[in-house]
């Protein structure tokens, strides 16, 4: 039998595990398969949940990150998923596990880049564990959050009609770590460095949060995902928990101009960086046509970027990239996988 995907081990691993009745009692809105778990609260609201996990050599390298952006991108991180559900971040909790190279000093520096992402955005810090590692350096960070009871915008919810929107362009992330890599392991050559907005997006990704919270005060979200594993990705779980066709029309998809301008020196279609790419954390998600211009009004007045790159169509699950004169071809359901096939 061929090894499963990332998902397709979480679901061998935990689907049927708790009855539709246990669930219930226990006041899960939602489990496994979103952004966030949704359970119920109080006084009007309902508790996001989520925890994320980078561990030294997978998710980062010590050569193209400080230890304040390793801290700082591992909240980030949890910050985006109560994002992608239209939340606001309240709590989180810290689990390291650190190995003999990593002395007190990085590990202060590590904790500072956390608690400045704390500050930037409201989040607390109330508990955690620590504990030994033989070799590499493991951060987990748990978070809890809040949105209006009923209110949380899963991936379901996309119809055909809809549009499709990002809240800000992709590929400045993987990027600015191909550049980085590159630069490190061919220092001894003449290649130059990634432009500092790549790097920058690499190190330090800011959650959509406030984009999040207009969709919900304002009722226009109907399915909504963070981009962390590439536009592609993301958009296929959409496609997918909706049961919807996604089509995405390349001439709208958002290229900065820095990363066209890298990727040609690189020699890389720019668009597999935006499609294929991940860590940038912004949303992507659907709408109805006619929220179309109060949502371009209220983004542009708060400063948001905000691009509508498709739209939605009744069909077989699935993504199909638009392109020249009414073309279309399947998109790869590819992006970033801890487990691939094959």
């Amino acid at each position: 039998m061929a090894p499963l995907e990332e998902f397709g081990r979480i679901r061998e691993w935990t689907a049927g595990r708790h009855s539709d009745t246990s669930l219930a009692a226990a006041g899960v809105k939602l489990g496994i398969g979103d952004d966030t778990a949704v359970v119920s609260g109080t006084s009007g609201l309902e508790w996001l949940l989520a925890v994320d996990t980078m561990v030294e050599g997978v998710h980062f390298r010590p050569e193209t990150m400080e230890p304040e952006d390793i801290g700082y991108k591992a909240l980030a991180a949890n910050i985006s998923d109560i994002a992608a559900m239209g939340g606001i971040p309240k709590h989180a909790l810290v689990a390291i596990s650190i190995p003999p190279q990593w002395d007190t000093s990085l590990l202060k520096r590590i904790f500072d880049g956390l608690y400045e992402c704390a500050e930037r955005y409201g989040v607390i810090v109330v508990g955690g564990d620590t504990t030994s590692a033989p070799e590499s350096l493991v951060i987990s960070v748990t978070i809890v959050g809040q949105v209006e009871a009923g209110k949380a915008i899963y991936r379901n919810g996309a119809r055909p009609g809809h549009f499709i929107f990002l809240t800000g362009p992709t590929g400045l992330s993987a990027g600015g770590l191909h550049g980085m890599l590159q630069s490190e392991e061919h220092r001894r050559l003449v290649i130059s460095p990634p432009p500092k907005r790549l790097i920058s997006a690499h190190r330090r990704p800011n959650p959509s949060v406030k984009a999040g919270r207009l969709l919900i005060t304002n009722g226009w979200g109907a399915s909504l995902n963070d981009v962390s594993d590439g536009v592609s990705s993301e958009a296929w779980e959409i496609a997918e928990a909706s049961d919807v066709k996604l089509v995405l029309h390349e001439a709208s998809l958002p290229l900065a101009g820095e990363l066209v301008g890298y990727a040609g020196q690189c020699n890389i279609p720019p668009l597999d960086w935006v499609l294929y790419g991940g860590e940038d954390y912004v949303l992507i998600g659907t709408a109805e046509r006619k929220y179309e211009a109060s949502m371009r009004e209220t983004f542009r007045a708060e400063g948001i970027p905000l691009f509508i790159i498709g739209e939605v169509e009744a069909g077989s699950p699935g993504v199909d990239l638009e392109y020249g004169s009414g073309k279309r071809k399947p998109l790869e359901k590819r992006g970033y996988n801890h487990f691939p096939k094959g």
